[in-house]
Order: C-alpha cells, then sequence, then structure tokens
C-alpha cells in the first residue's frame, strides 16, 4: 500500500494543499455587517473557527485565552464545553471590557468518554477504529460576551455524526496524512476526513467547530451586526 506523499504548502488559510475557493460574494454583497465601534475577538487560536468567521464575512481580532482547561472537571459533555468556552471568553473580555468576546469549546463525545487529540499514530488508529461505522457526538460550547455592557450568552449545539465502517487500509492511509493529529477524535470532516462520515445529524460547521448559525443569530439579536440593506 502506498501512503501519501505529504501536503505541500499553499495559500489554504486550514488546509495548506488546497487551493482557495473564491468567496462566492463580493465584499459589497455581505448579507450582515458589524455595527459602528462593534470589536470583535475570536479567543480561539483555531484556523477553522477563524476560517469559518471570516467566511461568514466578519471583522475580528484573534486573541487566544491562556486559560488552563485541565481546571475545568468534567460533569457531563454539554456543561463542560458550556463552562470551557465561557471561562475562554471571560478571561479575554476581563483584559478588553469594551469588545465582545466569542469563546469557544468543541469535543467529540462516543460512549460516555471524550476523543481529546491523539498524541501519536497509535491513538489515531485507536480512535479512528472505535468511531468506524458508529454515530457520535460532537458538542461545540459558545459564548459572546461584552463586559463593559454586562452582556453574557453561552450555548450548546451537538451534531450526531455517522461514520462508514472503515477497512485496515482506510486507517492506515489516513493516519498517514498526518491530518488527525491535531483534531479531536482524530479526523477533520472539512479536510481529507470527509470521506470517513457518511451523515450527519445537525449543524455541520458545529463539527468543524464553531457553529456559525447560532453565533450569528446572537450577534444580530445583540445588535453587534445587523443585516445589510440591499441598497448599500
Amino acid at each position: 500500500m502506498r501512503w501519501p506523499e505529504r501536503p505541500r504548502l499553499g495559500a489554504h488559510p486550514i488546509y495548506p494543499f488546497i487551493l482557495p475557493m473564491p468567496h462566492p460574494f463580493d465584499r459589497n454583497q455581505r448579507m450582515v455587517r458589524q455595527t459602528q465601534h462593534a470589536h470583535l475577538i475570536l479567543a480561539s487560536k483555531s484556523p477553522r473557527r477563524r476560517y469559518l468567521l471570516s467566511q461568514a464575512g466578519l471583522r475580528f481580532e484573534v486573541v487566544p485565552s491562556g486559560f488552563d482547561e485541565r481546571s475545568v472537571a468534567f460533569t457531563g459533555p454539554d456543561d463542560f464545553v458550556r463552562n470551557l468556552s465561557r471561562f475562554k471568553a471571560e478571561d479575554i473580555a476581563a483584559k478588553m471590557p469594551s469588545s465582545w468576546v466569542i469563546g469557544a469549546d468543541t469535543i467529540v463525545f462516543i460512549d460516555g468518554e471524550v476523543l481529546g487529540k491523539p498524541r501519536g499514530r497509535d491513538a489515531a488508529r485507536a480512535m479512528l477504529a472505535r468511531l468506524s461505522g458508529q454515530t457520535h457526538q460532537v458538542y461545540t460550547g459558545y459564548t459572546i460576551c461584552c463586559q463593559s455592557k454586562a452582556q453574557s450568552y453561552t450555548g450548546v449545539v451537538c451534531t450526531d455524526v455517522t461514520f462508514k465502517t472503515l477497512s485496515h487500509d482506510e486507517i492506515e492511509w489516513y493516519v498517514h496524512t498526518d491530518e488527525p493529529f491535531d483534531k479531536a477524535g482524530a479526523y477533520a470532516i472539512q479536510g481529507l476526513g470527509t470521506f470517513l462520515v457518511r451523515r450527519i445529524n445537525g449543524s455541520y460547521t458545529n463539527v468543524v467547530g464553531l457553529p456559525v448559525c447560532e453565533v450569528i443569530e446572537h450577534l444580530i439579536k445583540q445588535n453587534v451586526l445587523r443585516i445589510s440593506d440591499s441598497s448599500e
């Protein structure tokens, strides 16, 4: 069996071996616009979350939170991602109180266990074998807050993801792409790992790392974003 060559560097913000696709809308045709003086911060270094928000037409600054995730006890997937997203957002909001901060945390959950990022090929193989032919859940907690306005909202979105039954060769091929190693659950639905997924029930962007629909809905509700007038 021939292993895939390592990807060549390119310009794609998430997967550098993929040629960037043009954005379907001109900047003047964006559905949402930020209200004047609304400064947005993404409290995450995730390139996938950054890409999703950019594709939605948002302007924001990336300021990753330094909050120690190990300090939060696991009491269930829903509460866990809810608390982590809130603590991350509040960590940055305390330093930049006039900004609107978006914090998020995503986990892969199956049979009562959280699957984190694999530390090596053996761990990636084990995770993929466990997910093979099964349905698991992807939970993302998201928090949107502005300290100076005393506003904070936290939500959780869950998506069911069903994997195809994977052969030994498929698992070995995917592991040797090196894509699994910085991904919870050892796969990326938006990358080469798209072939692993038979179906999903729920938000696709939630599986990527951020439920964009819900985030934008709340930003509009808080008047951070507004629907663009067709004449603008």
